[in-house]
C-alpha cells in the first residue's frame, strides 16, 4: 500500500490532514480516522488538495494492513504534531 497524506486547500476543511485512501482521474477519497472513517471517506476533488511528499518514517511505520481508523486517526496526529500544524483532523 502507497501510503499518501494530503492538505486540504479550500472547503470548510480547510488546512485539514488526511490519509489518502485511493483516487481515480478527478477525485481523491480521504480519510482521518475521526470524522471522515473508512466506510465514508470524503470526496474532494483533486484540484482542492495538496499532497504531501515527505512523511516522517514513524507516520509510516505506523499504518500497516489492515488498516483501521485508530491506526489512521493516529498517523494523522503524528504527522500534525511532527509538523506543529494546528488542524489535525
Amino acid at each position: 500500500m502507497s501510503t499518501e497524506f494530503a492538505k486540504s486547500l479550500s472547503g470548510h476543511d480547510k488546512n485539514h490532514i488526511y490519509l489518502v485512501l485511493r483516487k481515480d482521474e478527478r477525485f481523491a477519497y480521504l480519510v482521518n480516522g475521526t470524522t471522515k472513517l473508512l466506510d465514508a471517506p470524503k470526496k474532494k476533488n483533486l484540484r482542492h488538495i495538496q499532497r504531501i511528499k515527505s512523511l516522517p518514517e514513524e507516520v509510516a511505520g505506523c499504518l500497516s494492513e489492515p488498516l483501521t481508523d485508530t491506526a489512521v486517526k493516529r498517523a494523522v496526529r503524528l504527522y500534525c504534531s511532527s509538523k506543529n500544524t494546528d488542524k489535525n483532523h
